[in-house]
């Protein structure tokens, strides 16, 4: 049984103890639903973001299930959200600007323009000092958060640069681009130092692993795949998709790999082996971002069909 049963699109996020004997819906595992267009959990896992399609984000307290904030970005809609390290303040962006919100205050507190025609994501740096935004130019630029200037740029990729993530020392950043490329930029001095080559279409995403050492990478070929960083080279083809594979990401602990398809499912994997563990459906479109709660318990998912859900994964892991 899990701690969490089933919610609806009820405005709430509803914690339901395992002591009730609360069945969940015959065949699923999922522990929330809620409607949605981007989630996050923040740093401390105590609060969950879920975009819904009245362009509005709703922020949830996971200690009470209350809502705690309500940021409305209409007519744009909300295409990616981002917390800042303290968990203070959230970055959303559309394909035009980003928007950063005092989760206190629940007010807007500064608007950056964004450059470079659409821009498919928005991430704060680990230090909370830099966003990095990544468009359909093929440039990155690093943004001074507080002067909303840009401050670095990183040339390379041929095509849109459709991911982005920063290494856990904040040091490095990895992009992934419709130019089948996945390149990784040394942020001191504004470098490329590795360019990765193996997938056979567009690299839709990528991950640090915890340790900085791995990055996985997700492709329309139908693979994710984990680079080890220090060889240059890659470690492990994970195949199982039979459509896109959309979103990728590591566990804390880095034991495991979550990926989502559009074959409407998401896949979770040993990182040591790449075998796969478990297989995750109940979604009805293409599975567009997997994310892990900060202490690893749950595994977060959105996709096209309007739904955001999130297991537990002790349910499926626990005797692997």
């Amino acid at each position: 049984m899990s701690p969490w049963a089933t919610v609806k699109q009820s405005g709430c996020l509803l914690l339901v103890s395992a002591c009730l004997h609360l069945p969940l819906v015959a065949g699923e595992r999922d522990v929330v639903t809620i409607v949605g267009g981007a989630i996050a959990f923040s740093p401390d896992g105590k609060r969950l973001a879920g975009a819904a399609r009245d362009r509005t984000l709703t922020v949830w307290s996971t200690d009470t299930g209350m809502v705690v904030a309500t940021l409305r970005e209409r007519p744009q809609g909300i295409w990616n959200a981002s917390y800042s390290p303290d968990g203070r303040v959230l970055a959303c962006n559309h394909s035009r600007a980003v928007r950063l919100w005092d989760l206190d205050t629940g007010k807007r507190v500064r608007m950056l323009p964004l450059r470079g025609g659409i821009t498919r994501k928005v991430i704060f740096s680990p230090d909370g000092k830099r966003l990095a935004s990544c468009s359909d130019d093929g440039v990155v630029r690093l943004w001074d958060v507080a002067t909303s200037r840009v401050v670095q740029t990183l040339k390379g990729h041929t095509d849109y640069v459709q991911d982005i993530a920063y290494s856990p020392d904040g040091k490095r950043l990895a992009s992934g681009s419709v130019d089948r490329t996945v390149k990784l930029w040394e942020l001191d001095t504004g470098k490329e130092v590795l360019s990765l080559t193996g997938h056979n279409w567009y690299v839709s995403s990528v991950a640090f692993g915890p340790d900085g050492k791995r990055l996985i990478s997700g492709s329309d070929d139908m693979t994710a795949r984990m680079w080890d960083l220090d060889a240059g080279k890659e470690d492990l083809t994970l195949r199982g998709h039979t459509d896109w594979v959309r979103g990728v990401a590591f566990s804390p602990d880095g034991h495991w790999l979550a990926s989502g398809s559009g074959d409407n499912t998401a896949k979770v994997w040993d990182a040591r082996t790449g075998r796969e563990v478990h297989t995750l459906s109940a979604h009805h479109a293409d599975v567009l971002r997997v994310a892990f709660s900060p202490d690893g318990r749950l595994l977060a998912r959105l996709s096209l069909d309007g739904t955001s859900k999130v297991w537990d994964v002790r349910s499926f892991t626990r005797d692997n």
